[in-house]
């Protein structure tokens, strides 16, 4: 699951790509000249518990894999950037308020509604352009399949809705349509995260310039939208824990924004996490909702998928309560499921097999 990070140039992309991966890609104005990818852990509280419990020798949290792609400017090259958003499966688009001399706005007006639009445009007349293709192909075809005159009905559709200015991930869509599209990788149909980078001074006062205007952007396109101080959160990660939690404890900050913001991308494309405990390892493994647990068990090895024959399997809730696993198995709240049980976020998973 690749999740890419876009914006303008200057308004804090690759602040906000180090902070999730714990990189030092280079930042500043036009720092970013190609992409910069790593790994964000997603913040856990149930992984927290669950180390504390087992102290294991290794731990692994949930990781998503972000890619800072080179900021665009208006007027500038795009096609470089489009190819690198389409090959990703999902969306941070990065606006800002923050006002800064020294890293100036690349349009030297500092309006987050119009930055927001400036680079969604860009996405979707390249969506415009691949349908426009497509359909004049379909049309030079001597004959018509049937499944080509879906295609084009389809397409038509599309286009038609992408003029009216409305993204691809709007329009509701058949399982048979979705597969139709799924070669296409439109850049409108990734899921996609708004993320405004504000000043310090917009933090305390919980406001920044067209707070409501870019709210009411984000709502109408279905998009969740966060406010991050890179400025603040940049401050925070060269604390150590000790002094993290009490410059947090001062600030009146409960979870940062970075937490926040890897959290919500985890939650927006439908993931969840099972677990694995014991004395060696604690880890979280990431699945899609709905994921039933034979399938879920291929997420450690495929040997384990091929010979299922059970899943031994405790809710984290009951062991949170209970504190222990014997007690778990005393109040008769540890289940066998076959192979069809689907895996629910949080589960805790043993899964016995034979191959």
């Amino acid at each position: 699951m690749k999740i890419g990070i876009i914006g303008l140039s200057s308004v804090g992309k690759t602040t906000i790509f180090n902070l999730l991966t714990n990189t030092k890609a280079t930042t500043g104005a036009y720092g970013a000249k190609d992409v910069n990818i790593g790994m964000a852990k997603v913040p856990d509280k149930r992984m927290d518990y669950l180390i504390d419990l087992y102290k294991p020798k290794k731990t692994s949290y949930a990781q998503i894999e972000f890619i800072d792609i080179a900021g665009i400017v208006p007027e500038g090259g795009t096609r470089k950037f489009l190819d690198e958003v389409r090959d990703c499966d999902a969306i941070v688009h990065v606006v800002r308020t923050f006002d800064n001399k020294d890293v100036p706005h690349v349009t030297e007006i500092i309006n987050p509604v119009k930055d927001l639009e400036t680079v969604d445009m860009e996405l979707l007349f390249a969506d415009l352009e691949l349908i426009d293709k497509r359909i004049e192909r379909i049309k030079a075809g001597k004959k018509i399949k049937k499944e080509q005159q879906d295609e084009f009905e389809l397409l038509e559709r599309l286009y038609s809705h992408l003029e009216e200015g409305g993204d691809i991930r709007q329009v509701e869509l058949t399982e048979e349509e979705e597969k139709q599209l799924r070669a296409y990788s439109f850049l409108t149909e990734k899921p996609k995260l708004v993320v405004v980078n504000i000043d310090e001074e917009q933090f305390e006062s919980n406001s920044y310039p067209l707070k409501s205007e870019l709210q009411a952007l984000c709502n109408n396109k279905e998009m969740p939208l966060l406010d991050i101080c890179g400025q603040i959160e940049s401050e925070i990660g060269e604390l150590s824990e000790e002094d993290k939690k009490i410059f947090t404890e001062d600030m009146g900050i409960i979870e940062t924004g970075i937490e926040r913001l890897a959290r919500a991308v985890f939650e927006h494309l439908g993931l969840i996490s099972f677990f694995t405990v014991g004395e060696d390892e604690v880890k979280a493994w990431t699945i899609n909702k709905g994921t039933p647990a034979k399938k879920a068990a291929s997420k450690i090895h495929s040997d384990i998928e091929r010979g299922f024959i059970r899943a031994e399997v405790v809710k984290y809730q009951d062991l949170n309560k209970l504190g222990s696993m014997v007690k778990v198995k005393e109040q008769g709240l540890f289940r066998l499921e076959g192979k069809e049980h689907i895996v629910e976020d949080g589960d805790i998973i043993n899964f016995r097999f034979n191959v």
